[in-house]
């Protein structure tokens, strides 16, 4: 299944690398950008999610809130986001179920690894609609963040 501009988001709950729970339904009134990440501790992983970091006054500044979600226990995104001095929070979405509700999962990954979430995007604006939808198949590659800025500036204008 994939998601599409124009959609409602699919809700979920989530544990955080803080143990708390995030329910995207009760982000209502700001928008919200999900960046799905393969694995912490990987480099593509940790170069896109320390551009996140060093640039998130752009995102604070758009009235965006931030999550990254992986299929990582929220044991390891603690010790990732600690390590990396990350300044948003981290899902566990441990067992796979909004990766795929999400479209954005790897039925075969490197090593034989299974399931495994793609590098993906999406801006949700305050009403929880998608507005922005990016899913790559080389995890290699990062989303475009100059897009995602743009989509969110045109959800403040």
């Amino acid at each position: 299944m994939s998601i599409n501009v124009g959609q409602r988001a699919p809700d979920f709950t989530l544990f955080d690398s803080e143990k708390k729970k995030v329910t995207l339904s009760e982000q209502k009134g700001k928008n919200v950008v999900l960046i799905f990440f393969p694995l912490a501790f990987t480099s593509t992983c940790t170069k896109e999610l320390c551009a996140i970091r060093d640039g998130y006054n752009i995102y604070d500044t758009l009235n965006a809130q931030v999550y990254g979600i992986s299929v990582d226990s929220l044991f390891v995104l603690a010790k990732f986001k600690n390590e990396q001095n990350l300044n948003f929070p981290l899902l566990s979405d441990f067992n796979k179920d909004v990766s795929k509700a999400y479209g954005t999962i790897y039925e075969k990954f490197i090593f034989d690894m299974e399931g495994v979430s793609k590098r993906s995007a999406f801006v949700i604006d305050k009403e929880g609609i998608v507005r922005y939808a990016e899913v790559l198949e080389n995890a290699s590659e990062i989303p475009n963040f100059s897009n995602i800025e743009n989509c969110l500036k045109s959800l403040n204008s």
